[in-house]
């Protein structure tokens, strides 16, 4: 039961990650700047929005007029999307509390490790190109010379959280002891099948 518990656990964080990268992909503010008291510009992977009390949103029109931080952030953080959603597919089959592969012990073991590698590596993904795109504009600010007021949004924030969350429960499900079972349970199964055979032959 606790094992199993660990699972669900685990499948449960990495589902919350998932949800975080995917709003993080899609939300608007990955880079706010101030311009005067008023206006400000969020741009993001798919959009830019502009305005003071009344924002307009534009999204990018040319992918290859973009900057390559976006174009590489945009791409990696599909790429990590994809591979929660085939973890999360692979988890399911692997995990004790579903009916998937009840014969097969060993193998939903390892199915259900596989599946938490992939959810690590995703948050990895997502945790990496999150970073980089972050050190990426802070070099190109500092190398433009030019002031002013900029600071990182809201996704980049909830990307890094989409990310650690991901990778902690990759690490509940990949981890051998939470998805072996464990060898007491068939230990003393054996034993009381053991000590009630002899019984029965006597009666």
């Amino acid at each position: 039961m606790a094992s199993s518990g660990l699972q669900l656990l685990g499948f449960f964080l990495s589902l919350v990650g998932l949800a975080a990268t995917v709003a993080a992909t899609f939300m608007v503010e990955w880079k706010r700047e101030d311009q005067g008291k008023m206006h400000r510009i969020y741009e993001g992977l798919w959009m830019s929005c502009s305005g003071n009390e009344r924002t307009t949103c534009e999204f990018h029109e040319s992918l290859l007029k973009l900057p390559t931080e976006v174009q590489a952030t945009r791409a990696v953080m599909l790429l990590s999307i994809f591979l929660s959603a085939v973890a999360m597919l692979v988890s399911m089959v692997g995990m004790k509390c579903t009916r998937f592969m009840d014969g097969k012990a060993k193998s939903k073991s390892t199915t259900a490790m596989m599946g938490g590698i992939m959810f690590m590596v995703s948050g990895l993904l997502t945790l990496t190109i999150t970073s980089w795109y972050v050190n990426t504009i802070v070099q190109n600010i500092n190398d433009s010379h030019r002031l002013q007021s900029f600071e990182f949004g809201m996704a980049v924030f909830v990307s890094w959280a989409g990310g650690l969350l991901t990778m902690a429960g990759g690490a509940f499900l990949s981890c051998r002891r939470c998805s072996r079972s464990s060898p007491s349970e068939s230990i003393s199964s054996n034993h009381l099948m053991s000590t009630t055979l002899p019984k029965s032959n006597y009666v």
